[in-house]
């Protein structure tokens, strides 16, 4: 991995999949960096530095240079590091607004209904976010179809920006499944999806970034209790 000699630091916590969609559009472009593992509780004074606004990770200091949000920063490595690599976004000014329609649905529509399922206190709101999630995956299915023209990846041949939007939620996807016992993305019901989900799963840039599903499944369990608790607790 090479990037010109300049200076890269990623800023993260390990459970946290926008952390992880970093990562993996650097690991796919080639680029080198440092990892700094950040507490949460607890952030260090060059993470308040860095993302005084948002204080959330991931960050990506460049050359001394913080830029924050992740989408932010896919699209900052495409630009920066233009010469390294595949690119994560097309060059054809059409297909560049169609990948970022699609990674806006995967934001808005799948993934924010998405989160609340580990964050609220019942299981009837529980249950209300994992339908809205649910509903999401059969429109992206038809932009799967459609940005994929046959090939494997919303990017077609190669993995793009898309792709590594949504791919860094695989490890999350597959403990949900444990946790909830129910399968989120459905071979039957959204069959280029779960092909596109193990595919993606085999990538060498994958497996050097995505979490222990294991260690997911502990992770999140530990929020849905402690939320449960409280949940029970306000109730008495």
């Amino acid at each position: 991995m090479a990037n010109g000699g300049d200076e890269l630091k990623l800023l993260g916590m390990w459970a946290s999949p926008y952390v992880v969609r970093v990562q993996l559009a650097l690991h796919l472009k080639g680029v080198s960096y440092e990892y700094v593992e950040e507490d949460l509780a607890s952030k260090s004074e060059l993470f308040l530095r860095s993302n005084p606004v948002h204080k959330t990770v991931p960050i990506l200091i460049h050359n001394g240079k913080p830029v924050c949000e992740s989408q932010v920063i896919l699209q900052y490595i495409d630009e920066a590091f233009a010469g390294v690599g595949p690119p994560l976004l097309p060059a054809d000014p059409y297909e560049r607004a169609v990948a970022r329609f699609w990674a806006a649905y995967v934001e808005d529509k799948l993934l924010a209904p998405w989160g609340k399922v580990f964050r609220v206190k019942t299981d009837e709101e529980r249950a209300e976010w994992t339908r809205q999630t649910a509903a999401a995956l059969g429109p992206l299915e038809d932009g799967l179809r459609e940005c994929s023209k046959g090939k494997g990846f919303f990017g077609g041949d190669c993995v793009g920006y898309v792709d590594v939007l949504l791919g860094s939620m695989v490890p999350w996807v597959r403990a949900t499944e444990r946790l909830s016992g129910d399968k989120l993305i459905d071979a039957g019901k959204a069959p280029l999806l779960a092909a596109w989900m193990e595919r993606i799963s085999e990538l060498d840039a994958a497996k050097a970034v995505f979490q222990d599903v294991d260690r997911v499944v502990e992770y999140a369990g530990a929020i849905q209790a402690r939320l449960s608790a409280a949940a029970a607790a306000s109730t008495q």
